[in-house]
């Protein structure tokens, strides 16, 4: 009876201990929800000079100090960041002004913009030095290429008809994206739709000297060449996280502004390599050029002016390239009344 007794009580433990160790005798601690908001944001093009401030934001850790995760994604074409944008597959796009406006009058694309980037064009008219152009009254019985994009054509006549000089007698013709190609080799007497921030510092570092025609100067109205972009729905979904991507967005601005070598370091070292290689020299006086017209004039880095939606957008349909006029609220957030703008720069 001992051994039987001694036998149940040695089963009784090994059954106890088999419990033990399946079953914890505490209850796991609940942790915090430090849960990242996440933001995807689609450049325009690929990263370059005009970007540093996204990528100093990133590398310097202000995204994180918001609780907030950027995915930042390239096009893989060219209106990729408005129509994936309008969709909600991606939170943010940076565009361009005037084709945000064409969107919203033309298809009724639901994008607004929230914050301007470059606050001036940066698509000028060139030619190279030794040209006979001075003006763009001159450029009648001229030869100018452009990438086969209205908006262009726009310009032109806009310039040439304020400077006095007939439209009708400039020659223009498609030449793709092959811009410098063109002019470099004199098949063509100027083109428009290059950027001043980048073709130019191209040209002139293989040796070929330009002049340039900004389009402000000659009755186009100003406007915000590179503009951020969500849709409504986004916006109602995920504006904390919006927010805060902002908040991190100026910081990394003002770094930029107070450190432009180091913020350029950080864009290089987020190049795409094998798609768009960067040269540190182009992109050095890509940035002189984008600092003084990314400048808000002591407003808050990404502020919208609304006198300028409106003018480009009276513009347009001067221009015949729309045939509404979207009223301001549907094509930016309204950073005077509805104070939405002034939320995310706090």
């Amino acid at each position: 009876m001992k051994k039987r007794l001694f036998l149940s009580i040695t089963l009784l433990l090994l059954l106890l201990a088999g419990c033990t160790n399946d079953t914890p005798t505490t209850e796991p601690k609940e942790t915090p929800n430090t849960e990242m908001k996440k933001v995807s944001i689609m450049l325009d093009w690929y990263p370059n000079a005009v970007h540093s401030y996204l990528y100093v934001a990133q590398e310097k850790g202000y995204f994180n100090e918001e609780n907030v995760e950027v995915d930042i994604q390239f096009p893989a074409n060219p209106t990729d960041p408005m129509n994936l944008t309008a969709a909600g597959k991606v939170t943010l796009g940076l565009y361009y002004q005037p084709d945000v406006i064409l969107a919203q009058a033309n298809e009724n694309i639901p994008v607004k913009a929230i914050a301007s980037i470059v606050r001036e064009p940066l698509n000028y008219t060139v030619m190279l030095e030794e040209s006979s152009i001075q003006s763009p009254k001159d450029l009648e019985g001229k030869t100018i290429g452009y990438p086969g994009i209205p908006l262009n054509e726009s310009l032109i006549k806009t310039m040439v008809t304020n400077d006095g000089g007939d439209y009708d007698k400039v020659n223009m013709i498609d030449v793709g994206f092959e811009l410098e190609s063109s002019l470099v080799s004199k098949r063509v007497d100027a083109v428009t739709g290059t950027f001043i921030n980048h073709e130019v510092p191209v040209m002139d570092s293989k040796g070929f000297k330009t002049r340039y025609f900004n389009p402000v100067d000659y009755g186009v109205p100003n406007y915000s060449e590179i503009v951020l972009l969500t849709s409504d729905d986004t916006w109602d979904k995920e504006q904390d996280a919006i927010q805060a991507f902002w908040r991190a967005a100026q910081k990394g601005y003002e770094f930029m502004v107070e450190q432009p070598e180091e913020a350029l370091d950080l864009l290089l070292n987020n190049q795409d390599q094998a798609n768009f290689p960067l040269d540190k020299a182009i992109e050095t006086e890509s940035l002189n050029v984008l600092l003084p017209k990314m400048d808000t004039n002591g407003e808050a880095f990404g502020a919208l002016d609304e006198t300028s939606w409106k003018e480009v957008r009276d513009w347009l349909h001067e221009m015949e390239m729309i045939k509404t006029k979207p009223e301001v609220d549907d094509m930016i957030l309204d950073s005077s009344t509805d104070e939405m703008f002034s939320k995310i720069t706090k």
